[in-house]
């Protein structure tokens, strides 16, 4: 039996209570002319520490093997630019940041959320340890640093800018495999009236919609306000306002400052919230296990679903070659007799395989190409957007297929 520890408290980790099985990293993608290599595949389960209930992974994968050449860019979708736009607006506005201001964004990706402070003349600083991504972000002429976040990088920073009115961690606190170290490294770098802003999927919502595609290597931890709250107290941070955002089938918006930092009033909406988690159970192991045979039955439905169509001599595509679709196409066992195909925006992508399951990668200029019976929306949380901008697939009849929460097929009816 394997011995684990609660990578934030220290405490002893238990049994799983979710496996889905030895899967390979969700955004390895296969080129063609590597297709005969063996892929790496390890433990994906998912672990509840009963002392801080925080809900992680205990097989740490080092992030060299994830994040070097990292093919997901943030730009390929605009309902992410249109987000990331209101946010940089809201927060330029609200904490008054101007040309005497410094922000920091970390895991700052293409740059897509940056180069809307160098349209506000707002001194910026991007940091992400993706060559490729890194790359693009600079030719926005966003100045950047190549390198994983830690203390130590904290500190060169402050030594070669200075201290931070805003730091930005949007969808990447669970990324990070030192969870302590992190957090002590922020609480370093900003200024003592700064304020630390993050966005995270929301564990309730997890839980509650079935969202267990989102279970990948690369998120080492999935949050709750619970769980965050217990860390921002360790490490002196105290968060004062808190907002629902959409994103990632539901997720949350903090904004935090120094414990010791009386200049921003606290919202009351962080008590209800918290209540409402305890209230959900989000603290007890009852919730995890229930959980499990949800998703049997979300795993068996969609495999009916993809066989029916094939007796039936209809064609499957998928659409978002993302990583939650590789959690659960390998979860599922889809294999290219059940998806014929997928298609993505992106071309870091095209004309790969997906790891595992080795279902080729096109534009989506396949879909008109190929027309399709059904296209199975594996980015369910973009669902909107994709079915508005392929719209014209019901010209032949054409369906989508949306996984989750649950399977519902879209028609021109419907």
């Amino acid at each position: 039996m394997n011995h684990f520890s609660c990578k934030f408290c220290g405490n002893a980790l238990g049994e799983p209570f979710l496996k889905l099985g030895d899967q390979p990293l969700c955004n390895n993608y296969i080129s063609q002319e590597n297709s005969d290599v063996e892929e790496k595949y390890y433990p994906l389960d998912l672990y509840f520490c009963t002392e801080c209930s925080l809900v992680q992974l205990a097989h740490s994968i080092p992030p060299t093997e994830i994040f070097s050449d990292y093919v997901y860019l943030s730009s390929y979708s605009e309902s992410w630019l249109k987000h990331a736009k209101v946010y940089s607006e809201q927060v330029i506005s609200r904490f008054n940041l101007d040309k005497n201001s410094f922000a920091i964004e970390i895991a700052c990706n293409d740059g897509y959320l940056l180069k809307n402070f160098i349209k506000a003349d707002i001194p910026i600083l991007g940091i992400d340890p993706a060559k490729n991504a890194s790359s693009l972000a600079k030719s926005l002429g966003i100045p950047m640093i190549e390198d994983y976040f830690n203390f130590d990088l904290s500190i060169k920073i402050i030594d070669q800018y200075r201290k931070a009115n805003l730091i930005i961690t949007n969808n990447v606190y669970a990324h990070v495999p030192d969870i302590n170290d992190f957090t002590a490294a922020i609480k370093n770098l900003l200024n003592k009236n700064g304020v630390w802003t993050l966005e995270f999927p929301s564990l309730k919502n997890l839980i509650e919609f079935h969202q267990f595609d989102t279970i990948y290597h690369e998120h080492y931890y999935y949050f709750s306000l619970n769980s965050i709250k217990r860390i921002f107290d360790t490490h002196g941070f105290r968060i004062f306002d808190i907002e629902r955002i959409s994103t990632h089938g539901g997720s949350f918006r903090i904004f935090a400052t120094h414990a010791e930092n009386d200049s921003f009033s606290e919202s009351d909406k962080l008590k209800t919230l918290l209540e409402e988690e305890i209230s959900f159970g989000i603290q007890d192991i009852n919730k995890y296990k229930e959980f499990n045979s949800k998703i049997e039955k979300i795993k068996n439905g969609l495999l009916y679903a993809l066989n029916s169509a094939k007796a039936e001599k209809k064609t499957t595509i998928g659409y978002g070659a993302a990583g939650k679709a590789n959690t659960l196409i390998n979860s599922c066992g889809i294999s290219k007799d059940l998806i014929k195909f997928i298609v993505d925006r992106n071309p870091l992508k095209q004309n790969k395989l997906m790891p595992g399951s080795r279902i080729p990668i096109y534009d989506t200029a396949m879909i008109k190409n190929s027309k399709p019976d059904y296209i199975l929306i594996l980015p369910w949380n973009l669902k909107d957007e994709i079915i508005e901008s392929n719209r014209y697939v019901m010209d032949w009849g054409g369906k989508f297929i949306v996984p989750i929460p649950e399977i519902k097929i879209y028609s021109e009816n419907k």
